[in-house]
């Protein structure tokens, strides 16, 4: 081998595994936080009565409260039951005291409706409170929705967003809000501003989820030219397209519990059948049946980040073709990075030891993701 060709050769492998050592390097989704977080909110009511339903990272709400690592490190959702119940005072306060609804520069006073339940999104713990508010005054005008949870003072996490989807006195709409824009008015929302957060909401939770990032890289390990990666990837994204938007719509409701630990689970068996059946007969059919069949449960996860499962939410279909438009972007962009390096590795030698280099941490670390997940749903 020509010097040059091997140097391009150290270069290629270098920056493969760097990128596969950079995703590997994120915490799993079921096992911690990232360094930052998206808190939920469904506002719903008329007159002067609404109700809020709030959906946080159960050991961020945790240890924002300030409780003990008993109560943060709690897994299991009947033992993370048991802690918000037995927290409930603190929690409650920590939760109304940034999260306000206000009619006429007043405030609305809240009060807790229910027990705290835990459930799975994103294979993580999210602790699910619903609060009560009762709004002084007269009985029209717009509300405003303001959020200060988890904010970057409090150097838990940084940069936390709050997805709020909203039904009050017929208005209904969704924002996301952050620290330089917190509040909402549920009087009418401005469609392009809402229209670019939603792409790029689409465009980082791709970038940033390292399951589907390595779901994709899994699908580029096995393809063999460019013909290939262009119908597996049509075939991913028409899939998970009509998911994310059967669900995101209410039309298709599938649990948290199960869908999470299934992508785990197909990334290991796409990461091994790139590897082992690369060069067999038919395993061009066998990767596009593969990344359309496991493409619709990567749907049913991106429609689980927006946090919308009601059947009204077609109302809010553009925003959620903005966001699924992010992640087609961004996984074009991904595509376009990563596959000429493999291209080029492939026409070494060093392929049969680089791509099951590769392959075996990919395959570890999701059978990790899957039972950890499954043992988060428990």
């Amino acid at each position: 081998m020509s010097r040059p060709r091997a140097r391009r050769l150290r270069a290629t492998l270098a920056a493969l595994l760097t990128a596969l050592a950079a995703l590997l390097a994120l915490p799993a989704p079921a096992a911690a936080h990232d360094a930052t977080s998206t808190a939920y909110a469904e506002v719903r009511g008329t007159a002067r009565h609404l109700e809020a339903t709030l959906d946080l990272e159960y050991d961020l709400l945790m240890k924002s409260a300030w409780l003990y690592a008993e109560a943060y490190e709690a897994k299991g959702r009947t033992e993370q039951r048991r802690q918000l119940k037995a927290n409930a005072e603190a929690v409650t306060g920590y939760v109304t005291e940034r999260f306000a609804i206000t009619r006429d520069d007043t405030d609305c006073a809240p009060r807790r409706v229910g027990d705290a339940d835990v459930r799975d999104r994103g294979g993580r713990a999210f602790a699910v409170l619903t609060l009560a508010y009762d709004c002084p005054g007269p009985a029209d005008g717009p509300y405003r929705v303001s959020s200060a949870l988890f904010p970057d003072a409090e150097t838990f996490v940084h940069s936390t967003r709050t997805i709020v989807h909203y039904d009050v006195d017929g208005h209904r709409g969704s924002q996301v809000l952050t620290a330089a824009e917190p509040t909402l008015t549920t009087d009418g929302a401005d469609e392009p501003r809402q229209l670019g957060e939603f792409f790029v909401l689409g465009a980082e939770h791709l970038l940033f989820g390292p399951d589907h990032l390595l779901f994709l890289l899994s699908l580029l390990i096995g393809a063999r030219g460019l013909r290939d990666v262009v119908g597996t990837a049509t075939a991913f994204t028409a899939a998970h397209s009509v998911t994310f938007l059967l669900a995101a719509t209410g039309l298709v409701t599938v649990p948290g519990a199960v869908v999470e630990p299934v992508i785990a689970a197909s990334i290991a068996v796409v990461a091994l059948a790139g590897l082992l059946l690369r060069d067999r007969r038919g395993s061009d059919r066998w990767r596009l049946t593969a990344a359309f069949g496991f493409g619709l449960v990567h749907g049913l996860g991106f429609a689980g980040a927006l946090g919308i499962n009601e059947s009204r939410s077609w109302e809010l279909l553009l925003s959620l073709l903005s966001f699924n438009v992010g992640i087609e972007v961004m996984q074009l962009v991904l595509i376009a990075g990563a596959f000429p390096l493999l291209r080029l590795l492939r026409r070494t030698p060093a392929q049969r030891w680089a791509l099951p280099a590769l392959t075996v941490p990919i395959v570890l670390v999701s059978l990790y993701w899957c039972w950890d997940r499954t043992a988060v749903a428990l």
